[in-house]
């Protein structure tokens, strides 16, 4: 992966993962919500966790494999995402800003993924 890419998706997923804090403390202590926060928290977090152990992968298969794991965890916390909006837990401004983020890590990752298996 080049360096400018790896930054930016570092950056990114560390990022969201600030932002996912963040929206766990408030719609606990605002809203009493625990169960579903709790879900978007650990997949919202996993994602630059895993970014960062691909850092260090021992094998281009471990490589894509830790990337496609951040990829499903982000796939997952743009699910929880959505469903914190639909019952009413996230306004829409929340949501389009946090859904923006999301989308755009999804799609550097789908890129990562692919040009990985490409190269190897």
């Amino acid at each position: 992966m080049d360096s400018a890419r790896k930054n930016v998706i570092y950056k990114k997923s560390y990022d969201f993962a600030v932002r996912i804090v963040r929206l766990y403390q408030y719609l606990s202590k605002q809203k009493n919500e625990y169960v579903l926060s709790k879900q978007l928290l650990r997949s919202g977090t996993s994602i630059g966790a895993s970014i960062r152990e691909a850092k260090f992968a021992q094998s281009k298969a471990d490589f894509i494999s830790k990337n496609s794991i951040a990829l499903k965890e982000a796939n997952e916390s743009d699910y929880w995402i959505d469903l914190l909006k639909d019952i009413g837990f996230l306004d829409k401004k929340s949501h389009e800003s946090i859904k923006k983020d999301i989308e755009e890590i999804i799609r550097l990752l789908v890129s990562i993924v692919k040009s990985s298996k490409h190269n190897s």
